[in-house]
């Protein structure tokens, strides 16, 4: 496991308030998102003290997934200082999360 933090609708505006923050909106019961877990538990190595990296459960946490817009899981959401500044919807892989964050680091 890697270094991320659980969210729900009560964290989830804290934690991306301030510096980059990835976030991926999941379920337990999709195959896409079980097969992506594995590499945004790498990129929170990879990214540790860098990025803070979350994820959020779409299924107890409708409402937020509803205010965000997401209609597809996996969805990641990158956000600088509070604002969404990109997204990926479906399979990615580390090079390519990294290419999207790696343009908002400072």
């Amino acid at each position: 496991m890697g270094f991320i933090t659980e969210l729900n609708e009560t964290n989830y505006n804290g934690f991306v308030e301030s510096g980059v923050a990835l976030v991926d909106i999941y379920a337990i019961w999709c195959g896409p998102c079980k097969q992506i877990a594995p590499i945004v538990d790498q990129f929170s190595i990879d990214f540790q003290g860098r990025v803070a990296v979350g994820k959020l459960d779409a299924s107890p946490n409708g409402d937020k997934v509803a205010e965000l817009g997401i209609r597809n899981i996996p969805t990641i959401l990158i956000y600088k200082d509070g604002e969404i500044v990109d997204k990926s919807v479906g399979m990615t892989t580390k090079e390519k999360l990294s290419e999207l964050v790696e343009q908002y680091l400072n």
